[in-house]
């Protein structure tokens, strides 16, 4: 089954995939960055931009806030500001959104966002107008949600790290049941960055067989790009990784990001891969000439004079192919030399009789 994306894009399993930078709070809220960050996911060659949508009203409880604790681990000792302080500075506005649409659509980048609330998902379709929806992994179980979403009747993207496969079925029944059968699931591993071992790829492969009428891409956390590569062999019709102008930047997931140039090396080998893979039929693609110069034909061991008979004794196998081949051995052995040849001579149809 193919999902239409965009005016411009459909996706299916083993497309050229459409490849999704995700920027989601690597502005820092500073949206001079996040117009930096969308002008060089674009020189990449990403196909779209996206953001995500939360206020610190709508990610997180008071009791969150009142125990201070950051996620990552490298954040937890931190006295210089509040986990309430840092979701509100790293936030961005509706206005903010609007701007950040309206400039990736000059320069001619997809952009979108993910939202946390029923609030935030009203402005991205009715006032952004973003043409699909992008469920984050930690709302694959928040089934009332994924059905209001559902409802808005655009294709959904829905990430599936933290999930057990009875929760992901859940889902996806939840969205058909809303009348929504625009679906793409990604596979995720909801560690910043998961080790090798953790990653699962074959995951693709498993969801592709449990979903088969679905398109199913990749959410990529590991760092850099082996692995987003391996899973477009394995047939993903998305990649979404994290974008960054600077590992090394302050923020929550740079580290784990990729850059200009690690993006690029995703989005252009994406392509060489895809057209690598081919057709399940297995045939020759080498020219004739080539299998000519490559293979091997019939050749004589020894002199041979008019009126002798050809044995096993008398014949070997050397390039270049075109006369005999090898398979011709039945055929040839037994026939009479109707002319004297020398050693080394390549059999053909017109010295034997």
């Amino acid at each position: 089954m193919k999902v239409q994306l965009t005016n411009q894009k459909e996706v299916f399993n083993f497309c050229t995939p459409y490849i999704i930078a995700e920027l989601g709070s690597n502005h820092n809220g500073n949206m001079e960055l996040a117009k930096k960050l969308i002008i060089e996911a674009k020189e990449a060659g990403a196909d779209c931009v996206k953001f995500q949508s939360w206020s610190k009203d709508s990610i997180f409880s008071r009791k969150k806030y009142e125990d201070n604790y950051f996620v990552a681990d490298d954040y937890r000792n931190r006295t210089d500001y509040t986990l309430e302080e840092i979701v509100d500075a790293y936030s961005i506005s509706e206005e903010e959104l609007l701007e950040m649409k309206k400039f990736a659509n000059d320069i001619g980048i997809d952009c979108t966002s993910t939202p946390f609330s029923k609030k935030e998902a009203d402005f991205l379709i009715d006032k952004l107008e973003s043409p699909f929806i992008k469920v984050a992994s930690m709302d694959l179980n928040n089934y009332p949600f994924l059905d209001y979403l559902a409802r808005k009747g655009k294709p959904m993207i829905i990430s599936t790290g933290l999930s057990e496969l009875y929760e992901i079925d859940k889902a996806v029944k939840t969205i058909e049941s809303a009348g929504n059968n625009q679906i793409v699931i990604l596979h995720c591993i909801a560690t910043y960055p998961p080790s090798d071992s953790d990653v699962h790829l074959n995951n693709i492969k498993t969801l592709m067989t449990t979903y088969p009428e679905y398109p199913i891409g990749f959410s990529d956390h590991s760092l850099g790009t082996a692995i987003p590569l391996a899973s477009v062999a394995l047939g993903a019709c998305i990649i979404e990784k994290h974008f960054t102008l600077d590992k090394n930047m302050e923020g929550w997931d740079h580290k784990v990001s990729a850059t200009k140039n690690e993006m690029k090396e995703i989005v252009e080998n994406s392509k060489r891969i895809i057209e690598a893979l081919g057709s399940y039929r297995i045939t020759a693609t080498e020219s004739v000439e080539k299998k000519r110069e490559f293979r091997r034909s019939i050749v004589l061991t020894r002199e041979m004079k008019q009126g002798d008979i050809i044995s096993y004794e008398d014949i070997d196998y050397k390039r270049p192919g075109g006369a005999f081949d090898p398979d011709m051995t039945d055929f040839v052995i037994g026939r009479t030399i109707n002319k004297n040849l020398g050693y080394d001579h390549i059999l053909t149809k017109e010295d034997i009789i």
